[in-house]
């Protein structure tokens, strides 16, 4: 039987986007229904990476086509979680224009959200953070931090 996870902060490097890739299937597999996944970082950090293959794996679709939501804000997807809204708030100017996008009903489903700073107050309690960082050409490091009962299962 494993340890208890007496902290809820992962660090995972990340060598190639294939390894991006995989940390979003695993993500996939410890997500349930009321989750948010906020996931930051620059421009190229592998957010759109981890998203695509998190509800690739999510519907069971490997060949799944996940378009970015950079100008629609927000794509939902039926899943064997459940329904996944996948928002890109890069365009979006604060949380105010959250209530347009059906913010508050989307919260009792999971919730993968690329520029969550954008939330101002908004921004769900509870939520796994992630944080993703460039290390190199291809290499990114993954900061993760919440869900203490479940990120454990990611060592």
């Amino acid at each position: 039987m494993p340890a208890p996870c007496v902290s809820c902060v992962l660090i995972k490097a990340l060598p190639d986007p294939a390894a991006t890739a995989a940390l979003g299937a695993a993500l996939a597999g410890l997500a349930r229904p009321g989750d948010a996944l906020l996931l930051s970082g620059p421009l190229g950090a592998g957010k759109t990476t981890l998203a695509r293959a998190f509800l690739a794996a999510a519907t069971g679709e490997s060949d799944l086509v996940v378009p970015s939501p950079s100008y629609t804000l927000v794509q939902s997807y039926e899943t064997r979680l459940g329904t996944v809204h996948h928002f890109d708030l890069w365009r979006l100017d604060g949380p105010a224009g959250l209530t347009e996008l059906g913010w508050e009903e989307a919260l009792g489903d999971i919730v993968l959200v690329e520029w969550p700073e954008r939330l101002g107050p908004q921004r769900p309690a509870g939520a796994l953070e992630i944080s993703l960082a460039m290390t190199g050409e291809w290499s990114r490091e993954a900061r993760l931090e919440g869900w203490p009962e479940r990120l454990c299962r990611l060592r």
